[in-house]
């Protein structure tokens, strides 16, 4: 029982200082409510284990006594972000509180079976890491389909091979840590909630449009996961002719594909958008933007979010229709939620998923849930990512 007390009063300091650093003993106290001899015994614990350290002193407000405030050992452990993408792969490592240690964007070799590509992807992150490899506590990793609770993945056209059984428990192994897997859409989605265009609303949506569509929901700050992974694949709707799926609609595969069964010439889906684009292609842009449209309403009845947050390669073409996507949904819905690109471009992915990450390791040090979900904030990932 002693030792249950000690460990609640050590997680009860450790709580107030990450949702307010840095910060006195007396701070502490009154944020965490317990007193200040059980605060000095639980941050003489933390000291020890080097989790905390004594940083500037302070004046405090009573008789100008000096007082030192605490803060967190930034590089005590670290956490890694793998945004894995069938064209190209990111990697980002964050200490506890969410600076970038090291950063790196790498082709994706496609090609290569399961177990190449589990090994590959090992090998990329421990050269990201490079001598800070031994720190990292946990890693998460962003998959392009859905991720199921049991370790599965569906619905990856793109990288079918990473649908095979028992090839998220291979990275796994490859990499030597504990990790954590979901759809890349829902990582990308956590990153625009901590650093991006939807810090400011809990409820929120992600598209990510390229050559796959991806989608992510999120209530209060939390991410929705289902059992198979499968909330948010709107892009298995089948509302085109004949059945076809939304994806092939709004893709850039599906776009070429239409394009290609129309007789129209289309160099790249990004043709499609461009302001001067010929009359030819009228035809397809109307379909996409039914399609959109679709998608955009699918996302609102779902989770009615705040802020819509579309990313990927085709989202960046999209920023001119915006405001008539917002008032197609108005006109249909009555209401629209904010659609906005994503702030933190190519990265989104990446980020989310170190965000990710630094929550287990959050919640391995005794961080409560409830303050987890807020953490990290600020700029500190976002000031110096390429977009």
């Amino acid at each position: 029982m002693v030792q249950d007390t000690r460990q609640l009063n050590r997680e009860a300091v450790l709580t107030a200082l990450f949702a307010a650093r840095p910060a006195s003993r007396k701070v502490i106290a009154e944020r965490s409510g317990i007193s200040p001899a059980t605060v000095t015994r639980a941050v003489e614990q933390l000291l020890a284990e080097g989790v905390v350290e004594e940083t500037s002193e302070i004046i405090s407000e009573s008789r100008g006594r000096r007082a030192v405030e605490l803060d967190i050992v930034a590089d005590r452990r670290l956490a890694m972000g793998v945004d894995f993408g069938a064209t190209n792969t990111r990697i980002l490592v964050v200490d506890l509180l969410g600076r970038p240690i090291a950063r790196r964007s790498v082709p994706t070799p496609a090609h290569e079976d399961g177990q190449l590509l589990a090994e590959w992807l090992a090998d990329e992150a421990r050269a990201t890491a490079g001598d800070v490899w031994k720190r990292i506590a946990f890693v998460c990793l962003g998959m392009p389909g859905a991720v199921g609770r049991q370790r599965t993945v569906s619905n990856a056209p793109n990288l079918p091979q990473v649908e095979s059984p028992g090839f998220l428990d291979a990275v796994e192994e490859a990499f030597g840590r504990p990790m954590g897997f979901d759809n890349d859409a829902n990582y990308a989605l956590l990153g625009e909630l901590h650093y991006g265009a939807a810090t400011d609303s809990p409820n929120a949506a992600m598209l990510t449009i390229g050559y796959g569509l991806g989608a992510g929901l999120a209530i209060d700050g939390h991410i929705l996961q289902g059992e198979r992974g499968l909330i948010g694949e709107f892009g298995q709707l089948p509302i085109g002719p004949l059945g076809a799926r939304l994806e092939h609609m709004v893709t850039g595969s599906g776009i070429m594909r239409r394009a290609a069964e129309a007789g129209v010439a289309l160099s790249e889906p990004a043709a499609l958008f461009a302001p001067d684009a010929p009359p030819a292609l009228l035809g397809l842009r109307a379909q996409f933007d039914q399609a959109l449209t679709i998608v955009l309403a699918a996302v609102t009845v779902a989770s009615d979010p705040q802020t819509i947050v579309l990313g990927g390669g085709i989202a960046t073409s999209l920023t001119p229709a915006l405001d008539r996507y917002r008032i197609a949904l108005e006109q249909s819905l009555r209401v629209s939620p904010a659609i906005v690109t994503a702030r933190l471009g190519s990265y989104s992915g990446a980020v989310g998923a170190a965000v990710a990450a630094l929550h287990q390791v959050y919640a391995a040090l005794g961080v409560h849930p409830d303050v987890i979900v807020r953490l990290p904030g600020g700029d500190a990932i976002a000031e110096d990512l390429p977009v």
